[in-house]
């Protein structure tokens, strides 16, 4: 049953953000436009409303006013009237990071400097009539008391929004005289002229004191108006300690070129770290329409844009449109079908979904670096469902969750995470460690290792064998038993006799110049080493299992389908019997699973195919097997093709067979009570 105490941005959002251009303004007629969204399926709005432009008759100096704004009434309280007459939230969109060049030469002291002095300015090479923009500095008067202040006083006093969404609210490098003395209070010494010297903390004090200000004034105007930000990977936290809702925003850039065509799975990861922020809403996931914003007039191929936007709500995220225009200016109208339809498929499965958990048996403590990504990538392309934990998070209640947890190399681990790692290996997790480790003596012993540690060179030419037979980790390998392998190893020795290697490093057998001719001279001068390359070790009744070498930029660099089975292979040794769901493997398949009081919807998304898509290739017969635990199961259906499914139980297993999967589909599992 749904809690209806909830303030509305803590219920299913879905987001349409009409990014406005303002000599289009005329076209905007309110009570239209407000149809248009409700048409699309829109039951919140972004909209234009401060900061570069004021979108209304603003009295605050300093403050540009859109000059096509209408004489005869004020926009945007109209649009603001006919959103709630359609049952429309309406969130105000603000951006104080830039301004108009003419307030330069009467308030200096407001923009970015360069270590030279010079401002920063955007678009002095556009063509067209327009001023130029200069960038403002987040310390600066701009940003604070001497407009943003009074700008959001004035909307918030005159207009009845409903929430308020700061865009690129970052913090951008400056010299300018403020910030060199901020600098100097904080930290005694003057602001570096190389920003690479700068304190770690500089950044994010900056951005947090701006946030708070801005934070703690909104909440005194009006307690109940929710501040939405960005959520950045790399400041996470102090997101998420200035605001009431996050949003990610997996851009799906083809703009960059097909050799830098971003990875598939990027929307789904960027659902996961919004969501790994304990006691939060559910975020938002901002889809950009376009290929670039370099080509933001025009829109993604649909079956692109359709998959992309799926992994949103299919990774429990609110799905969160942004356009260039609004439906008369859009000129690519497959957008418009698009946005549409999908706002259909997420209306069917979001009461659902709603106040659903995500089921998990596997963390992966996140790095924010490739190695982090490669693990994504390969848990995602295998359909292992797994959630992401931040260092801060990792206490042995939150691990105590999880059969698995998996630690990217490069990951910073302290004394006091340690011994949360033997306290939850020992009440049997399974710890998957890969990579370069400290020599930690409370670590080593862990991981079954000596305190004999030597880093190879760069290999090539080399190979990972499998060690003993039955080797868990050659499954589906049966007929190799070389793997390929490139990249620094740790040279370890194992020690006790709870530890088992269970693959060998083969050397390389000759330089990269020469390993093509003669194949004649092509054999192995050492075939077998005693070099581990995965060891495992039990403690109490869990185990750790090292890789000494760096599986995910395996991943990361080749995509060879022996490295996602050896990762896989990995995880199913740690869920072991325990292993709730399987699925058929299929590469570019995902899975996400989640449970709400006796029901489990199991999402699927279908990004099957050369990217960028041209077309959505349907799959057949996907084979879905879920560990019942005594259950029984009362109905199964699809929530978005309506179709029912016969339950077919076998061996205390539940087996679905989903006959065909276009782009999304949600499997709704009802069990008795």
């Amino acid at each position: 049953m749904q809690n209806h105490t909830k303030a509305w941005w803590q219920k299913p959002l879905r987001v349409v953000q009409t990014n406005l251009q303002i000599k289009d303004t005329s076209l905007i007629e309110p009570d239209r436009f407000a149809a248009q969204m409700k048409q699309m399926g829109a039951n919140t709005i972004v909209f234009n409303v401060a900061g570069i432009y004021a979108w209304y008759p603003s009295k605050v100096p300093f403050h540009t006013i859109n000059e096509y704004l209408p004489h005869n009434f004020d926009l945007l309280k109209e649009v603001i009237r006919a959103c709630h007459e359609q049952d429309i939230r309406f969130i105000a969109r603000f951006d104080f990071s830039k301004t108009e060049d003419k307030f330069y030469l009467q308030k200096p002291q407001w923009f970015i400097r360069q270590p030279s002095g010079e401002p920063e300015m955007i678009g002095a090479g556009r063509p067209g009539n327009w001023s130029l923009l200069m960038s403002t500095c987040l310390n600066g008067g701009y940003r604070n008391e001497d407009v943003a202040i009074p700008v959001l006083d004035e909307v918030i006093s005159n207009y009845d929004i409903d929430g308020i969404f700061f865009n690129a609210p970052r913090f951008v490098l400056c010299w300018c005289e403020a910030c060199q003395k901020k600098y100097f209070k904080l930290f005694q010494k003057p602001l570096p002229a190389d920003k690479s010297q700068f304190d770690p903390s500089w950044a994010p004090t900056c951005f947090r004191n701006n946030a708070n200000h801005w934070y703690n004034f909104i909440k005194k105007k009006n307690p109940e108006l929710p501040m939405i930000l960005y959520l950045y990977p790399a400041n996470m936290l102090d997101r998420e300690q200035t605001s009431d809702l996050h949003c990610t925003e997996p851009q799906d850039i083809l703009s960059l070129g097909h050799h830098h065509i971003p990875e598939f799975w990027k929307p789904a990861l960027s659902m996961k770290l919004g969501k790994s922020l304990p006691g939060r809403p559910t975020p938002c996931g901002i889809v950009h329409s376009s290929p670039g914003m370099d080509w933001r007039h025009t829109g993604l191929p649909p079956a692109e844009y359709r998959f992309w936007l799926s992994q949103i709500p299919a990774q429990g995220g609110n799905i969160w449109h942004s356009l260039t225009g609004i439906p008369e200016t859009i000129e690519d109208k497959r957008i418009l079908d698009v946005v549409s339809d999908f706002n259909r498929s997420v209306e069917k499965v979001e009461s659902y979904m709603e106040d659903a958990v995500g089921v998990a048996q596997i963390a992966m403590m996140w790095t924010g670096d490739p190695s982090a990504e490669g693990w994504a990538d390969g848990l995602i392309n295998m359909q292992i469902p797994f959630d992401v934990i931040l260092s801060v998070h990792a206490t042995s209640e939150k691990l105590s969750r999880y059969k698995g947890l998996i630690i990217p190399e490069g990951i910073k681990v302290s004394d006091a995470f340690i011994a949360t790692l033997h306290q939850y290996v020992k009440g049997g997790g399974t710890i998957v460690v890969e990579g370069a480790v400290p020599e930690n003596e409370q670590l080593l012993e862990l991981l079954g290792i000596s305190n004999q540690l030597y880093t190879s060179e760069a290999l090539t030419a080399s190979y990972l064998r499998f060690e003993g037979d039955n080797n868990p980790l050659q499954k589906g390998m049966e007929h190799t038993g070389l793997i390929a392998h490139r990249g620094k190893v740790m040279y370890v020795k194992p020690i006790g006799s709870d530890t088992q290697v269970l693959a060998t490093l083969v050397p390389p057998f000759s330089p990269l110049e020469s390993v093509g001719a003669p194949p004649e001279r092509a054999s192995l001068p050492v075939s077998h080493s005693d070099l581990p390359l995965v060891i495992r070790n039990r403690t109490g009744t869990g185990q750790a299992v090292y890789m000494p070498f760096s599986l995910s930029h395996l991943i990361n660099e080749f995509k060879l389908g022996e490295h996602y089975q050896l990762l896989s292979n990995v995880i199913d040794m740690a869920l072991g019997d325990d292993k709730l769901i399987e699925i058929s493997n299929i590469h570019g398949l995902q899975m996400t699973v989640f449970e709400k009081s006796n029901t489990m919807l199991i999402h699927l998304v279908n990004g099957v195919g050369k990217r960028p898509l041209a077309t959505n290739i349907p799959l057949h017969d996907i084979e879905v097997r879920l560990k019942l635990d005594d259950r029984k199961v009362t109905q199964i259906r699809q929530l978005i093709s309506g179709q029912a499914m016969t339950p077919n139980i076998r061996d205390g297993k539940l087996d679905i067979t989903v006959p065909r999967l276009d782009i999304w589909e949600c499997l709704f599992i009802e069990f008795e009570k």
